[in-house]
């Protein structure tokens, strides 16, 4: 084992000794609650990475993924009476399904089109769910009351089950995401990410493996969608599958280094709290300071260090040990 790979196994069974303690010692509810979101936008993030950060497709669309795991979860409990975890899987497949019918037509685009396409299937996604009265529209649909339980997927009196049920697909998600990197497909989307050309030169079925990465991306954001729902119980199109989740989904991984296993979740523990906190001190939505504060650090990265933390803290150790 050579020593940057004992060093992230390492390093990743000492942020979840962490995350596993947390909840027990801090028992402030706002910071569980910022803690929660942290996981679970460092989870998204990380699922945007692998078609965005590593295959190097950068879509603005995933909120209609997002939105589609959401309502997987509360339509079918609403309506069916199916738990959550059916609603979840559901949603899941919905949205790998909505990726295939997609992406043969928009991976045909490159660069700034390619994200505007994206963009604009998800407002038409958002669209139509607005007008379905069967999710009831704009309106929104509300969580019935059901007893506590890990099957009903909620909870009133504390977040700690939450805590742990968001870890779960935290780690699910980035020993998934460090399989692929070290994995044929790994390669295959770097390749595809340095140059298109160059990868189908070499036997890369391109189309192909964009394809993987969207299906595998579009699955665990649907995922995280239907944890989202559970977790505030009430959903809507203009929450869940707004555009302000899918550039927060892209700004937390751009952050915090795209194409890193750890860029996700140092994104993750610097916005997420400067937007919780900024609504909380300032009231309402912030009145746009966090989105500020946003723009403002990913400009800087941009200009600075566009591989974000992670590349920064690599400039760090290499000058040290220089």
């Amino acid at each position: 084992m050579n020593t940057r790979k004992s060093s992230t196994i390492l390093y990743f069974i000492a942020i979840l000794i962490v995350l596993i303690i947390l909840p027990f010692v801090v028992r402030d509810i706002q910071f569980q609650h910022v803690l929660i979101m942290i996981m679970l936008f460092a989870t998204l993030s990380q699922a945007w990475n692998i078609l965005g950060g590593y295959a190097g497709q950068v879509s603005f669309g995933h909120a209609c993924f997002f939105g589609i795991g959401a309502y997987g979860s509360l339509a079918l409990l609403n309506n069916w009476g199916l738990t959550p975890w059916a609603g979840m899987l559901i949603g899941g497949i919905v949205s790998v399904g909505l990726a295939i019918l997609i992406g043969f037509p928009v991976f045909k685009l490159k660069g700034h089109y390619f994200a505007i396409s994206t963009l604009a299937i998800a407002e038409v996604i958002r669209e139509l769910f607005s007008s379905w009265k069967w999710v009831d529209g704009t309106i929104g649909l509300d969580a019935p009351v059901l007893e506590p339980s890990f099957y009903h997927l909620m909870f009133y009196k504390t977040k700690v089950p939450y805590h742990f049920t968001v870890l779960g697909f935290f780690v699910a998600m980035t020993l998934i995401t460090y399989w692929i990197e070290r994995s044929r497909m790994g390669y295959y989307f770097r390749a595809i990410k340095q140059s298109p050309d160059a990868a189908e030169g070499i036997g890369v079925n391109t189309p192909r493996y964009k394809l993987y990465a969207l299906m595998i991306s579009a699955f665990f954001t649907a995922i995280c969608g239907s944890v989202y729902a559970q977790y505030i119980l009430h959903i809507e199109p203009s929450t869940v599958m707004s555009v302000d989740i899918s550039i927060k989904i892209v700004l937390v991984a751009v952050l915090g280094g795209a194409g890193t296993i750890w860029g996700p979740l140092l994104g993750a523990m610097i916005l997420i709290p400067l937007s919780e906190y900024s609504r909380i001190w300032l009231g309402g939505t912030g009145m746009g300071i966090d989105l500020i504060i946003f723009g403002a650090l990913i400009l800087l990265i941009s200009i600075f260090q566009p591989a974000g933390i992670v590349g920064m803290l690599r400039r760090f150790t290499q000058k040290n040990e220089e």
